[in-house]
């Protein structure tokens, strides 16, 4: 059986704990995470502990200019809202970000011939961005097994995105049991310069939900 899996690491909770189920699997993890232009490019740092505590093969961090193309508030700087969670797809939403970090996470897949990829997607307690649903992922394993070598010689590598279903308590509660640092991660679209999170904007509030209902304290809350 295929061991390997390449886990985007974004430096959040969700993506540290997605990692950590396929390693408790026993799969062997090679991180990868995106320089996107970014205005909380901090996670990038936090990308980096992440990859080592989980012990990866390999991390890359590859650098993607989707500033270049603007259209979200994380990339050309337009307020990001901070007076609630947004009831529709907020401004914090990256065009196809995920269709093109998990295009290139199966590249590498590829090449390394890996039979996973885990993406820490979720669902229920999330921000409501279209390329995070279980239909867009099913949607992308079929281009995983129709559009590549691996995919004609019936291996393309399995799109795995362990907390789809999960509220964000349940996914606390399954880092705590794992063991995941969650003192290195970074959830907040909007820090400041040396790391401290907003509390405000939707990340910051949805991972304030999820700590609260799992009745876990946020050691970023300190």
């Amino acid at each position: 059986m295929n061991q390997k899996a390449v886990a985007l690491i974004s430096g959040g909770m969700d993506s540290a704990v997605a990692a950590a189920l396929t390693k408790e699997q026993g799969k062997q993890i090679y991180a990868i995470s995106f320089d996107y232009g970014q205005r909380h490019r901090i996670e990038l740092d936090a990308a980096k502990k992440v990859a080592a505590r989980l012990e990866a093969i390999e991390h890359k961090i590859v650098r993607v200019e989707l500033e270049a193309l603007g259209g979200s508030a994380l990339t050309d700087r337009t307020q990001i809202r901070k007076n609630g969670l947004a009831p529709e797809i907020p401004a914090t939403y990256v065009p196809a970000r995920n269709i093109v970090f998990l295009a290139i996470a199966l590249a590498w897949a590829e090449t390394i011939q890996a039979g996973t990829i885990v993406i820490g997607a979720n669902a229920v307690d999330f921000s409501g961005y279209p390329d995070c649903r279980q239909e867009f992922m099913e949607a992308f394993q079929k281009t995983a097994e129709t559009g590549t070598k691996a995919g004609k010689q019936g291996r393309a590598p399995m799109i795995y995105a362990p907390l789809m279903n999960m509220k964000k308590a349940e996914i606390v509660k399954q880092g705590m049991r794992l063991g995941v640092d969650f003192g290195i991660t970074t959830s907040c679209y909007d820090p400041e310069p040396k790391g401290k999170p907003c509390g405000k904007c939707d990340a910051c509030r949805l991972r304030a939900k999820g700590f609260a209902e799992a009745n876990c304290k946020d050691p970023l809350s300190r």
